[in-house]
């Protein structure tokens, strides 16, 4: 892994569209991830501080997200957000198509709609991560939106 620099991303006031993130609600837990998020670029330092603002308290301070690279453009190790470190970690054997959100002992892994999804069909697959009921794996969550994008 090629070391990048730190950098540090400025903490917005929420601007966030929060139609962006649909996480599922609290319960027992079943399935294979916990939501689903829909970035507007590839670019994950600079979409990190809507994601930490839509995830809200409940997860802070978050400590590290992983991700899959092949979904990403290259990204610094470490990106500071406000007064958080946050440590990033590309992983090749990852799901692609996820991202592991950690805080402390509590981990949210996450559906990534790509980017240049169409409205219609990332918002079928935020609510179909999203749904209390789902127990769908990453690879079939993905289909729908794969062959129709």
């Amino acid at each position: 892994m090629t070391s990048v620099p730190t950098i540090a991303t400025p903490f917005e006031s929420p601007s966030t569209d929060s139609s962006r993130l649909q996480l599922r609600p609290s319960g027992p837990i079943t399935g294979h991830v916990d939501g689903a998020w829909w970035p507007r670029s590839r670019d994950l330092a600079a979409e990190l501080p809507a994601l930490l603002e839509a995830i809200g308290p409940q997860m802070r301070p978050v400590g590290r997200i992983s991700y899959n690279p092949a979904d990403w453009d290259p990204a610094p190790r470490r990106v500071v957000v406000g007064a958080e470190s946050v440590r990033l970690g590309w992983y090749r054997l990852m799901p692609a198509g996820t991202v592991d959100v950690i805080s402390g002992l509590r981990r949210l892994t996450l559906i990534v709609v790509p980017a240049g999804t169409a409205a219609d069909i990332a918002d079928g697959l935020l609510s179909r991560a999203g749904n209390a009921d789902n127990v769908a794996d990453v690879a079939t969550l993905l289909e729908p939106s794969v062959a129709s994008a």
